[in-house]
């Protein structure tokens, strides 16, 4: 929500919910920051780590991740096997 979230500020934010073990829906919209490639890859890898996640709501409207860190965020969501629950918004991103 136009935060000014960086990469940098992505990767600390993904350290601070891995760190919530027993945390089983999270919502986070971060819609118009400045988010990349980089930290669409930390949130990939800290997300990955949320073993009891059942429910994610994940919104990157109009960041800057690119195609490569699409591909990081699905492998890490991936590894969430008790996902039952998945809403991703990835819209301007230039993602090809």
């Amino acid at each position: 929500m136009t935060n000014s979230i960086n990469d940098n500020g992505a990767k600390y934010l993904g350290e601070a919910i891995s760190k919530c073990v027993s945390l089983t829906s999270l919502n986070l919209n971060l819609w118009e920051d400045s988010i990349g490639e980089n930290g669409a890859k930390y949130l990939g890898e800290e997300i990955s780590k949320c073993v009891s996640l059942t429910s994610l709501h994940l919104d990157l409207l109009n960041n800057s991740i690119g195609e490569n860190g699409a591909k990081y965020l699905g492998e890490g969501i991936s590894k969430c096997a008790s996902l039952t629950s998945l809403n991703i918004n990835l819209m301007v991103n230039s993602i090809k």
